[in-house]
């Protein structure tokens, strides 16, 4: 489907206008998040689970024999854009990706639909719906079933299952000093939602966020036979320093991130404007004392560097001496912005960046 223009208008009313905020900026910040689930009842007790909610890692991995796991995880969240079909679009690719993630292959998805029936229509409500199920397909998965209520804001999303060889099941606590930092798209959604949102968004900008957000990370399946592949997250709300961090705490280990990474069309500009969405402070807020940053850094770098990306890339922590192998791999699958962003050393488990 065609990305409309930013001013255009595919619904009478505005999704976005709906919304308290987008995207995986809705996420809870990570620090309430950690407290919330403090205290949780262990899983120790559960052999055949794999992956658990300990690590906060993208998905659950049961084992079921000796030759397949199951990946399951659920993603959700409400529109960052106006176009309902791209919304829906931009939801499934999201929630896929934390399968791709694990290194699984989805097999089937279950919808997840929360709508304000008295302000959408049944076909705008039908697009959102049919753009997930577009992804889907191209996945080569059906959307077998679901769960529908009617609620104050329109929030869409997936559940979504796959299968993966006990063996290679990838995950965000296994890097190794020495590892390189593969990061496979550009960072900046989250500027760009909030400049939609500001109206403030170039036509440049908007093809960049669709484009980005509704390309599937089924290069992540193809990881977990490589054993130069240590570890994977995708970055997502919690931003790149955010999920750095999280791979940094798995393993024990520092990483060193570079201050420019890639960027999504017209995003330096609109950082440098003071454009950024609110999730940007409230990650910094609760994981910047595990940071170092240089002196004299601006603050709008450090905005894209905690900036929530909505559907974003892989993070790929890889031998040094196979990373361009892997990069040529990435950039092979349509990743062509794929790029080595940093590195993993020996040190308490902190992000360091230069």
């Amino acid at each position: 489907m065609t990305a409309i223009s930013p001013d255009a208008s595919p619904s009478p009313v505005r999704l976005t206008s709906l919304a308290h905020g987008g995207g995986c900026g809705c996420k809870l910040a990570p620090a309430v998040l950690q407290s919330i689930l403090k205290g949780m009842p262990a899983t120790a007790a559960f052999s055949d689970l794999m992956v658990g909610t300990d690590t906060s890692d993208d998905a659950a991995v049961w084992r079921l024999n000796d030759s397949q796991a199951l990946v399951a995880t659920t993603d959700f969240f409400m529109p960052v854009v106006d176009d309902p079909f791209d919304f829906g679009r931009i939801a499934a690719t999201n929630a896929l990706s934390d399968v791709y993630a694990m290194g699984g292959t989805p097999i089937l998805a279950l919808a997840i639909v929360g709508m304000p029936i008295d302000k959408l229509s049944p076909e705008t409500i039908r697009a959102i719906l049919e753009g997930g199920a577009s992804v889907c397909a191209a996945a080569g998965i059906p959307v077998a079933g679901g769960h529908s209520i009617d609620s104050v804001e329109p929030i869409y999303g997936l559940v979504a299952l796959g299968l993966v060889h006990p063996d290679k099941v990838l995950t965000n606590r296994t890097a190794r000093a020495g590892d390189v930092l593969i990061l496979t798209k550009p960072l900046g959604v989250g500027v760009l939602s909030a400049a939609f949102k500001q109206e403030k968004i170039a036509p440049q900008g908007y093809a960049a966020l669709i484009a980005s957000t509704t390309q599937l990370n089924a290069v992540g399946r193809e990881l977990g036979d490589l054993a130069s592949v240590h570890a994977v997250t995708d970055v997502t709300g919690f931003g790149l320093l955010g999920h750095t961090l999280e791979i940094c705490r798995g393993a024990g280990l520092t990483a060193e991130i570079a201050a420019d990474p890639p960027l999504l069309a017209t995003v330096e500009a609109l950082a440098r404007a003071g454009v950024r969405t609110g999730a940007s402070p409230r990650n910094w807020a609760s994981y910047g004392e595990s940071v170092r940053l240089p002196q004299g850094l601006d603050d709008w770098r450090r905005d894209l560097l905690t900036d929530p990306q909505t559907s974003g890339g892989l993070l790929i922590a890889v031998a040094q001496a196979e990373a361009p192998a892997v990069l040529d791999l990435v950039r092979a699958r349509g990743f062509s912005a794929a790029a080595v962003v940093g590195r993993l050393t020996v040190g308490p488990p902190e992000v360091r960046v230069s």
